[in-house]
């Protein structure tokens, strides 16, 4: 089990949401903290990964379970 600082919960909705509530969390959050993002949009694993590389984001794990994916990442 990871430990994290802050949870997104960004089930149900569709892009571009997850992601912008990921970027939502972020501004709050110091670096090195982690969020921890769980989404049912089939496309969020393409828009987080992306958006994490980007930006310079951790993504520490990725878990898909049926239609919900949850992602750990570190904050840069």
């Amino acid at each position: 089990m990871i430990e994290f600082d802050v949870e997104v919960d960004a089930t149900g909705l569709n892009c571009p949401l997850p992601l912008l509530r990921l970027k939502k969390a972020l501004v709050g959050m110091a670096s090195g903290d982690i969020v921890k993002v769980i989404a049912t949009d089939p496309a969020a694993h393409l828009d987080v990964g992306v958006y994490a590389d980007q930006a310079g984001h951790q993504i520490i794990e990725f878990v898909r379970k049926s239609d919900i994916q949850v992602f750990y990442i570190r904050k840069k």
